[in-house]
Formats: C-alpha cells, structure tokens, sequence
C-alpha cells in the first residue's frame, strides 16, 4: 500500500467519527486507531493469514501471542485487575472468559483503558502485578 493512501486514510479518520479502521490490500494491513479524539500510531504489518492478530476495545489495542494465547500489555500504565479497590479481580485463573470480556483495566495519562479478551477460553495464568506500573508488551495473562 502506498504512502499517499494512508495519508487519506489518516485524514478521513481524523474528520469523521471512525474511531478504528483496517484496510487490508494484497496482503498488506494497515490499522488506525483514534482513542478519544488523539490519533494513535498507524501499523502496517504483512499478513500471510488474513486474520488480525489484535483484540481493541476502548482504544486499547491487545497483543495477542497465537501460540500461547497470552494477553500482553498495550500500553504503559498503572494495571489494576478489579474495578474499584476491595472489589473481587474481574477474572481468577480457571475462569471461563468470552470474547469481550474486561480483563483489567491500565490507566494511563488518567485514561482508564479496558483491556479485554480477544477470544473465549480458560484462564491458565495471570500476573501477579496489581497497582504498579506495566510497560508495552508485559504478559498479562494466558488464555487457552
């Protein structure tokens, strides 16, 4: 895909109410998101399956390993794996998860990011992290 029609791209994002959009053009996808009026960056990544390798809700893109089925952090930020403090954690290891369903919660910049499950499963492994910081890419959980 050309450089030129990304940057349409961008800017019919920028001008609408899309606030996510994916393209996919001889095997090449590129991605868009807009998280609450910020553009965030855009990523071309080639696709020999066709099929995405991310789950987003909320602005929050996640990086789902295949293989393993774990669940990592999409942005830096302050993890929290209950809704409020005291309350019970959204999900325990065993639990049965369908797609959608909140995982954690990231803050970042006072933005309260939802992190979902990309697909249904079992929780086989969780972090141990809760109110302290996570970087981009740190494991959050397995889902198999």
């Amino acid at each position: 895909m050309d450089l030129s029609k990304i940057e349409k791209l961008i800017a019919f994002v920028g001008r609408s109410n899309v606030t996510e959009l994916e393209v996919t053009e001889k095997g090449t996808t590129v991605r868009i998101f807009r998280d609450g009026g910020r553009d965030r960056p855009v990523t071309e990544a080639e696709s020999s399956s066709g099929t995405a390798d991310t789950g987003e809700l909320e602005g929050a893109a996640v990086e789902v390993n295949e293989k393993a089925g774990m669940v990592t952090a999409p942005v830096f930020g302050v993890l929290h794996v209950s809704p409020a403090p005291g309350d019970p954690p959204f999900v325990s290891v065993g639990d049965d998860v369908i797609e959608g369903q909140t995982l954690f919660i990231i803050e970042a910049m006072k933005v309260f990011n939802k992190i979902t499950a990309p697909h249904a499963g079992k929780i086989t492994r969780l972090t141990d992290v809760n109110g302290s910081e996570v970087e981009v890419g740190d494991m959050l959980a397995e889902i198999a």
